[in-house]
C-alpha cells in the first residue's frame, strides 16, 4: 500500500473516490465520509476532556491530535468535491494553537483553504498569528507569515502590518523573504496602508539585501508600487541597472540559473520595473539604454526563458523614452519571433509588433507576409492576437480591408466577450476612419446584424443622424439623397430575411428609415414596404415595446405618404388601441381619430423628411387667444397673476448668482500633435469631411401624395516630455553578490555618460563584444525579414500579396486609394451614382530626420563600423529619374566649357555655374551605397541553391512596358545594362534569370518572366537579396527604367 504515513480508512477513502464511475456515486461516499468524521471528532473532543497532572499532554493526547490532523486533512477532501464541512472549521482553529508545528501548519492551510473572507473565525486567528509571529522559532514565525498571506484581510492589515514590518530585519533571510511577500500582500489589500515613508524606506534598504532570493521577492512589491506612482522609485534606477548588470554577468550563485539563464525570473521583473520607471522620462531612460540592449543580447541562448527575457526587453524598449538603435533591434527580435515555427514564439512576434507598431509604424512594413499568415491561422489565440495587432496599425487607408477582416472574424466567433470587444473596434474605426458615408453605412448595418446585441444605442443614434442630416453644404442635396436612397434599398432588401435572426437595434433602424425615405425606392413601392413592416410586427411576438412603438410610428408615416391606409395597416392600428402600453395605445387612438375624421391633415401631422426641422414653439400661445377672448366675452374672469408670486424673482436671482460662478475664459489652443493620421471623424453630426461626391441619382423624384414639399436636410459642419531633472541616488550600486554575501566596491558605480555627441548621424554601428542578432542593418531603416517567395508565384501567394498591399498600404507606402466595394443590390436605378470614384491619395513625402530634443549620447558605443548611408526598405519613394536615387558614375563626362559670363567674371553669380548636376548625369549602373553592382557568373543550380537559401529578403514588381517588349530585350537591355550577369533565358516559356553582387558581400538574384502584349510586354519581375534595403532599391530602379 502506497502512503505508508495514511490511516487504512482515508486511504480506502481516496480510492473509492478514484473508483467512483459517476457523481452520485461520488456523493454518497463523502455522505458517508461526512458522517465518520462527525463521530470521529466529537469522540476525540470527549476523549481530550481529560488529560495528564496540571494540564500537561498525555501519550494519548499526542495520538488524538495526530488523528485530528488526519480528519482535518480528510475534511479538506470533503470541501474540495464541493460538500460542506463547517463542522470542523472550529477543530482547524483549535489545531493551528497547536504547538507543533506540523499541526499548527496543517489547521493554517485549512483556515485558509475553507474559511471565506468574512468568516469570523479569521478574526480569532489574528492573535495566534500575532504570537506566533512574536516567537523565537524560525518555523513558527515563517508558518505565521504564510498565514498571514492567505487569510488576511482589508481589515485587518492595521494589526499585522507593524509585526510584518519588524521581520524585514529579522536575521533569518527565509523570513525576511516571507515577510517582504506579506507586505505585497498588503499592497494589494491596502494601499494606503503601505504606502507609507517609512515603509517604502524599508523596502528600498530590502532590495539590496544581501540574500538575492530577498532581493527578487522585494522586486514585486518595488513593481506595484511603482505602478502606482513611480516617483518615490526614480531614484531606483542606478541601483537597479547595477544588480541587473551583476545578475547577467553570473555573480549569482549557480543555484539561480535556470538552462544556461540567470535568474530570468528575476531579470525580467527588474527589467519590468525599468520600463514603469522610464516611461516619459528621457533621463532615466538614457541610462538604461546599454543594459537592456546588453540583457536581451545575452539572453538569446535558443531556450524559451531566454525568449522570455528578450520579449521583456522588447516591451521595455517601446515603453521607455525612444532610441532608434533599441528600436531596431526590438525590432529584428520581432522577425524572428514572428517568423519561428513555433505557435508560442509567434505570440511573443505578433505581441511585440503590436507594442512597437503603435508608435512605430514602419517597422510593421517588413513583416506583412507574416502578419497575413497568423491572421489566417488555424490557432483561435493567434488570430485574435493579430486582430489586435490589425487595429492598432489602422489608418484611412487600410482601414476597409481590417474593417473587413474584424467582420469576417466576428461572424465566425461564439465567445461573447470576444464578440463585445470586436464590436467596440469595428465601431470606433467606423468612426474614425470612414473613407465616406456610404461605407459607414454598409458597415453599421453588417455590423448591426452580425452583433447587434453589443452594438451601443448611441451608435444607431449617430447613424440615424447622418442618414437624416447628410453629408453637409459641401456635398449638396443630391449626394445626400442619393445616399438615403441606397440606406432605404440596403434595409428593403433585409426585410425578407427572418425577424428572429434580426437584432433589436437593427429592426429599429431599420424601420425609422423606411419609415423616413422609403417614398425613394425604386425598387420597392410604398405598399409593399408598408405591408413588410405590418407582417414584422404580426411576426415579431419577441420584440420589445420600444421596437414595436417604432415599427407602428414607420407605418404611420408609411399611410401617411401613401395617402391612403391598407387594411393591413388599419388592422395593426386598430390591435393596439387595445395595448397595456399606454403610449403606444395613446398613438394609435390618436392616429385612427384623425385618420377617419381629418384625414387631410395627416400630411402635415407627419410630414416627409422632417426629422431634421426644428419644431417652432409659441412662448405666448397665440393659437389660445382667440379661445380666451370667446371665454372672456361670454362673463369668465381674465387671469391675474397673484401679488406673492415670488417663485419666479427667486429662480431668477439664483440663477444670475450661479451664472457668475462660471469660468467664461476659454481653453487654451491645443497644440498640434507631432504626426497623426487625418482621420475622418464621423460624430453625432454624420458630418464626414472625406465623403465621396455621390451624383444625385434622386434629383427630381416627386414625393408621395398627401405629402408637402418642403422637407428639409440640413447639414452640420463639422513630444514625449521629458521627465523631471531628478539627481539620481547612486548609493548602494556598487554592492554586488560574491561568496561571502554583499561586498561594496567602489569600481561598480555606474560610469557617468560620454561627452554629448553633434546632431549628426553617428558613423559607426553596434560595437558590442559580439554581433547582436538584434543589430539593426541600418540605423534609419528597421530590419526586415519577408519569407522567400517562390520563382513562380502560386495563386494563393498572389492573394496573400494583394492583402498584405491592401493591409499595409498606409504604413509609408505610396499605394492608391481603394475604391469601397459596393454592395450588389438588384434592380437598384440609382446604384451606379452612388459612389464616385475616390480621388487617388497622393503619394507621401519621404518622413524628415527626427529632430532630436537634446545632443545624442552614444551610450552603447556604437563608433567603430562604418554604416551604411540612410535608405529606404519600402516603396514609399517616388524615383523621378532612372538615377535620381543612386550616386553618379565615377568616370563622368567632363562638363564642356561655359561661355565667358560677364556676370560670372564680376563674382555675381556667388560661385554658381550651369554645369550639370552630379545627381541627373545619364549612366544605367546601379550603385547602392556608394558601390556598383557587378555582374556574377554562377550556374543554374547554383541560382537556384541561392535563391531558396541565401536570399530571404524579395521585393515583387509587375509592370507593363514598351521599351523591353521581348525576353532578349529585357535580359540584354536592362539587366546587363545595370551590371547583372545572365545566367539562363528560356524562350519558350519567356522566363530568364540572373546574378549580381555589390561591395563583394550582398548577392542579388533577379528572376523575371516576360509576356508579349502587342507592342508591349508585361514583366513580372521577383528581385531576392541577402539585404532588404538593396532589394527594395533596385526594384525601384528597375521599375522606373522599364516605363
Amino acid at each position: 500500500m502506497s502512503g505508508m504515513h495514511l490511516s487504512k480508512e482515508f486511504f480506502e477513502l481516496l480510492k473509492a473516490v478514484g473508483e467512483s464511475k459517476s457523481k452520485q456515486e461520488e456523493d454518497r461516499i463523502i455522505q458517508r465520509e461526512i458522517s465518520t468524521l462527525k463521530k470521529k471528532l466529537e469522540s476525540k473532543k470527549a476523549k481530550t476532556i481529560g488529560g495528564g497532572h496540571n494540564g500537561a499532554p498525555t501519550n494519548s493526547l499526542n495520538a488524538n491530535r495526530k488523528k485530528a490532523k488526519e480528519f482535518l486533512v480528510r475534511l479538506l477532501y470533503v470541501e474540495m468535491l464541493g460538500h460542506d464541512g463547517s463542522f470542523g472549521y472550529i477543530k482547524a482553529v483549535e489545531l493551528a494553537a497547536s504547538s507543533s508545528i506540523i499541526h499548527k501548519r496543517t489547521g493554517y492551510l485549512l483556515c485558509a483553504c475553507t474559511l471565506a473572507p468574512s468568516h469570523e473565525f479569521r478574526f480569532m486567528l489574528v492573535n495566534q498569528m500575532q504570537r506566533d509571529m512574536q516567537s523565537s522559532s524560525i518555523l513558527e514565525i515563517s508558518a505565521s507569515l504564510i498565514a498571514t498571506t492567505n487569510l488576511i484581510t482589508a481589515d485587518m492589515v492595521p494589526a499585522m502590518q507593524g509585526l510584518v514590518v519588524k521581520m524585514l530585519d529579522h536575521a533569518s533571510e527565509i523570513v525576511r523573504k516571507k515577510a517582504i511577500i506579506a507586505m505585497h500582500r498588503f499592497h494589494q489589500l491596502a494601499p494606503e496602508a503601505v504606502e507609507k515613508q517609512d515603509v517604502i524606506d524599508k523596502l528600498r534598504k530590502v532590495l539590496c539585501d544581501r540574500d538575492p532570493s530577498v532581493m527578487g521577492a522585494s522586486l514585486n512589491v518595488i513593481e506595484s508600487m511603482a505602478s502606482v506612482d513611480a516617483k518615490p522609485f526614480k531614484d531606483l534606477v542606478p541601483s537597479l541597472i547595477s544588480i541587473l548588470k551583476q545578475v547577467i554577468e553570473h555573480r549569482l550563485p549557480s543555484d539561480f540559473e535556470y538552462h544556461r539563464v540567470p535568474a530570468p525570473w528575476i531579470q525580467m521583473k527588474l527589467v519590468r520595473i525599468l520600463a514603469v520607471l522610464g516611461k516619459n522620462d528621457a533621463n532615466a531612460s538614457n541610462g538604461m539604454y546599454e543594459i537592456i540592449g546588453e540583457c536581451m543580447k545575452k539572453a538569446d541562448v535558443g531556450i524559451n526563458a531566454g525568449y522570455a527575457v528578450v520579449y521583456e526587453c522588447v516591451r521595455t524598449i517601446t515603453a521607455i523614452y525612444p532610441n532608434s538603435t533599441l528600436l531596431d533591434a526590438a525590432a529584428d527580435a520581432i522577425s524572428r519571433f514572428i517568423q519561428s515555427k513555433s505557435q508560442n514564439l509567434k505570440y511573443f512576434g505578433v505581441t511585440g509588433l503590436a507594442s512597437i507598431v503603435e508608435s512605430h509604424p514602419q517597422y510593421a512594413e517588413a513583416h506583412q507576409m507574416s502578419v497575413i499568415e497568423c491572421l489566417e491561422d488555424r490557432d483561435e489565440t493567434l488570430q485574435r492576437r493579430t486582430l489586435d495587432l490589425l487595429y492598432k496599425m489602422t489608418n484611412p487607408v487600410n482601414v476597409t480591408f481590417i474593417a473587413e477582416k474584424l467582420l469576417h472574424f466576428l461572424k465566425g466567433t461564439t465567445d461573447s466577450f470576444l464578440k463585445e470587444d470586436l464590436t467596440k473596434k469595428v465601431c470606433n474605426l467606423a468612426e474614425r476612419y470612414a473613407p465616406n458615408n456610404l461605407w459607414y453605412v454598409e458597415t453599421m448595418s453588417e455590423l448591426f446584424e452580425i452583433s447587434g446585441d453589443f452594438v451601443s444605442q448611441e451608435v444607431a443614434q449617430n447613424l440615424m443622424t447622418l442618414i437624416a442630416e447628410g453629408a453637409g453644404e459641401d456635398e449638396g442635396e443630391d449626394a445626400d439623397e442619393s445616399l438615403r436612397q441606397h440606406c432605404v434599398i440596403i434595409y428593403a432588401n433585409m426585410l425578407s430575411k427572418p425577424i428572429s435572426k434580426l437584432p433589436k437595434l437593427l429592426i429599429e433602424t431599420m424601420a425609422w428609415v423606411l419609415g423616413e425615405y422609403a417614398y425613394l425606392s425604386a425598387d420597392y413601392s410604398l405598399e409593399e414596404i408598408l405591408n413588410s413592416l405590418c407582417a414584422m410586427v404580426k411576426k415579431g411576438k419577441h420584440l420589445q415595446q420600444s421596437t414595436r412603438k417604432i415599427i407602428v410610428s414607420a407605418i404611420m408615416k408609411l399611410v401617411a405618404q401613401a395617402g391612403t391606409c391598407p387594411p393591413q395597416a388599419a388592422k395593426i392600428i386598430d390591435n393596439f388601441t387595445k395595448s397595456k402600453d399606454v403610449d403606444l395605445q395613446q398613438r394609435c387612438i390618436e392616429f385612427q381619430n384623425v385618420i377617419t375624421s381629418a384625414p387631410h391633415i395627416l400630411g402635415e401631422i407627419l410630414p416627409v423628411d422632417a426629422s431634421c426641422e426644428d419644431v417652432q414653439v409659441d412662448p405666448n400661445l397665440s393659437f389660445m387667444d382667440f379661445f380666451v377672448g370667446q371665454a372672456v366675452a361670454d362673463g369668465a374672469k381674465p387671469y391675474e397673476k397673484p401679488e406673492d408670486d415670488d417663485d419666479d424673482d427667486d429662480y431668477a436671482m439664483t440663477s444670475t448668482s450661479k451664472a457668475s460662478a462660471f469660468k467664461l475664459t476659454p481653453y487654451e489652443k491645443p497644440s498640434k500633435p507631432g504626426s497623426s493620421y487625418n482621420s475622418n471623424m464621423m460624430g453625432a453630426s454624420g458630418s464626414s469631411s472625406n465623403a465621396g461626391h455621390m451624383d444625385g441619382g434622386g434629383a427630381g423624384t416627386t414625393l408621395p401624395p398627401g405629402t408637402y414639399g418642403h422637407s428639409q436636410s440640413g447639414g452640420s459642419s463639422g513630444n514625449p516630455s521629458a521627465g523631471n531633472d531628478v539627481q539620481l541616488n547612486v548609493r548602494n550600486v556598487a554592492n554586488k553578490w560574491g561568496k561571502g554575501g554583499l561586498t561594496s566596491g567602489g569600481s561598480s558605480n555606474v560610469p557617468p555618460p560620454p561627452p554629448a555627441a553633434p546632431s549628426a548621424p553617428a558613423p559607426g554601428g553596434n560595437t558590442w563584444s559580439t554581433p547582436s542578432p538584434y543589430q539593426a542593418q541600418s540605423t534609419s531603416t528597421p530590419a526586415t525579414s519577408q519569407p522567400s517567395a517562390a520563382p513562380i508565384k502560386t495563386e494563393e501567394q498572389i492573394r496573400k500579396e494583394r492583402m498584405a498591399a491592401a493591409l499595409f498600404g498606409g504604413g509609408g507606402s505610396a499605394v492608391p486609394s481603394r475604391s469601397v466595394p459596393k454592395r450588389t443590390i438588384p434592380k437598384a436605378p440609382v446604384s451606379h451614382a452612388l459612389v464616385a470614384p475616390s480621388a487617388p491619395v497622393p503619394p507621401p513625402a519621404p518622413a524628415p530626420a527626427p529632430v532630436p530634443a537634446a545632443p545624442e549620447v552614444d551610450l552603447l558605443d556604437f563608433m567603430n563600423e562604418p554604416a551604411a548611408p540612410a535608405s529606404s526598405v519600402g516603396f514609399d519613394v517616388d524615383v523621378l529619374a532612372p538615377t535620381s536615387s543612386i550616386q553618379a558614375a565615377p568616370e563622368a563626362a567632363p562638363a564642356p566649357a561655359a561661355p565667358i559670363d560677364p556676370f560670372a567674371d564680376s563674382g555675381l553669380l556667388d560661385g554658381l555655374s550651369d554645369a550639370p548636376l552630379d545627381s541627373l548625369q545619364s549612366s544605367n549602373t546601379f550603385l547602392h551605397n556608394g558601390q556598383a553592382l557587378a555582374p556574377m557568373a554562377i550556374s543554374t543550380p547554383e541560382f537556384g541553391e541561392k535563391w531558396g537559401s541565401s536570399c530571404p529578403h524579395a521585393s515583387p514588381i509587375s509592370v507593363t512596358s514598351s521599351k523591353f517588349p521581348t525576353l532578349l530585350a529585357f535580359m540584354d537591355g536592362l539587366c546587363k545594362s545595370i551590371g547583372l550577369h545572365t545566367i539562363e533565358s528560356i524562350p519558350a516559356t519567356s522566363e530568364g534569370i540572373c546574378a549580381g553582387m555589390v561591395g563583394g558581400t550582398e548577392l542579388v538574384l533577379i528572376h523575371a518572366k516576360v509576356a508579349p502584349i502587342g507592342a508591349e510586354a508585361r514583366i513580372d519581375c521577383t528581385i531576392k537579396s541577402t539585404d532588404a534595403a538593396l532589394s527594395g532599391c533596385l526594384a525601384m530602379y528597375m521599375q522606373n527604367l522599364m516605363r
